[in-house]
């Protein structure tokens, strides 16, 4: 990447930063396990391959994030072409031993000269763009904007505030009945998670699961539910 921005820099031409992350990639590991895990790796890096042009740099970051430079493309047009390809690819199922599996993937893309001088700025504004993706609904792509720097900043505090929430026991739960419709009778309770914010009030779930997912926090999120109900 740093001689890709060198040689950019030198001809005056733009090169794209693709950054990739396929969604739900831990649920294939604990599921199925890691060899499965490692053989969809494999297949998803095969099909992304078949994508690319044969000048164009692709590589795996580690754990199940990629990384695509492609230099001296004509537009922008050309960069969304690549990253529609690669979603449409990866949407088809894998047969891995005996198992059909589906993911998807992520993509944020960066663009030098305009989103970044340095490779660490295009990779971590990249990033960044992924991670808005994922916060969309995932399966997309998604050039990087300046705004988003703001939204990374929300979701970290959030994530951040979150850890206090779960260390001080902010959290309470609402039950609901579920009622069989045939007698009338209660059959069952539901336990609905809120977060009581000492700032901000009640707080719906709706504001705050997808980022304790991502961030691991939904496992003590749920112990804590399990043991409260």
């Amino acid at each position: 990447l740093d001689h890709a921005i060198v040689h950019a820099r030198r001809e005056e031409q733009q090169l794209g930063l693709f950054f990739l992350d396929l969604d739900r990639f831990k649920h294939v590991n604990d599921s199925l396990g890691h060899d499965v895990g490692d053989l969809l790796l494999i297949n998803v890096a095969e099909r992304i391959s078949k994508v690319l042009k044969d000048d164009d740099t692709f590589a795996r970051l580690g754990g199940d994030e990629f990384v695509i430079i492609v230099e001296d493309y004509a537009d922008l047009n050309q960069l969304t072409h690549v990253a529609s390809q690669i979603i449409a690819e990866l949407a088809k199922p894998f047969s891995l031993t005996g198992y059909e599996v589906s993911t998807s993937t992520s993509i944020g893309i960066t663009v030098f000269p305009n989103d970044g001088q340095t490779s660490q700025h295009l990779l971590k504004n990249a990033d960044t763009a992924m991670y808005h993706v994922k916060a969309q609904g995932r399966n997309n792509f998604q050039f990087y904007t300046q705004s988003m720097n703001v939204k990374a900043f929300e979701r970290l505090s959030i994530e951040n505030e979150l850890r206090r929430a779960i260390e001080s026991q902010q959290f309470v739960l609402h039950y609901q009945p579920r009622v069989n419709s045939t007698d009338g009778q209660v059959a069952s309770i539901e336990a609905l998670i809120r977060w009581q914010h000492p700032e901000k009030g009640l707080i719906a779930p709706g504001y705050f699961i997808d980022i304790a997912e991502d961030s691991g926090l939904i496992v003590p999120m749920s112990e804590w539910v399990i043991k409260q109900a």
